[in-house]
């Protein structure tokens, strides 16, 4: 698994910003194969402290987040198929213990996994001139991410590792440690 991800930042063809981005989504999904494999699917909706995210309102939040990036880098036809909706994942959405709203912690990493290694497999192909366009959100991320370079950087970036952060805290807080 590490080569394949490993391969699809290595073997690109120019050092496009699609193959930057993507050398760094590499890391960040690497990362979070470690996060979660060691998490008890019977815990993966535990909250050991009040208000805090649990890893299947984490990766379920940044599973919804592929498509759209799949979209904004004209690959549309790459989207995958969604076992859930986003409205519990969804910005804003409140994270609480499992009360039958969320999948399974397999269902789960399995869409955030397969979503995300579609649009690391993407990445690299895609032309410079699709990063300068203008990000099609509206409001405040529209904003904060005026371009689609910009928006795609944080949402493979920055935004996975803000959640896989809140994993990492969420383990200790839960008894299981570092996963490094």
């Amino acid at each position: 698994m590490l080569a394949t991800l490993a391969a699809m930042t290595t073997t690109a063809t120019s050092a496009g910003t699609g193959a930057l981005i993507a050398s760094s989504l590499a890391l960040t999904l690497r990362y979070a194969e470690d996060l979660v494999q060691t998490i008890p699917a019977e815990r993966f909706c535990e909250m050991p402290t009040k208000d805090m995210n649990h890893p299947a309102f984490c990766v379920g939040h940044l599973a919804i987040y592929a498509n759209r990036v799949l979209e904004m880098i004209g690959r549309a036809d790459l989207k995958i198929a969604m076992p859930f909706g986003d409205e519990h994942f969804k910005n804003g959405a409140p994270c609480v213990a499992q009360d039958g709203r969320y999948p399974s912690k397999e269902v789960i990493c399995d869409t955030f996994f397969k979503g995300w290694r579609t649009v690391l497999a993407a990445l690299p192909s895609v032309d410079d001139a699709v990063f300068t366009r203008e990000n099609p959100a509206e409001g405040r991320f529209k904003e904060m991410f005026p371009t689609v370079g910009g928006a795609v950087n944080f949402l493979a970036g920055g935004h996975n590792m803000m959640h896989l952060g809140q994993i990492s805290t969420w383990r200790r807080a839960a008894g299981l440690g570092s996963v490094h």
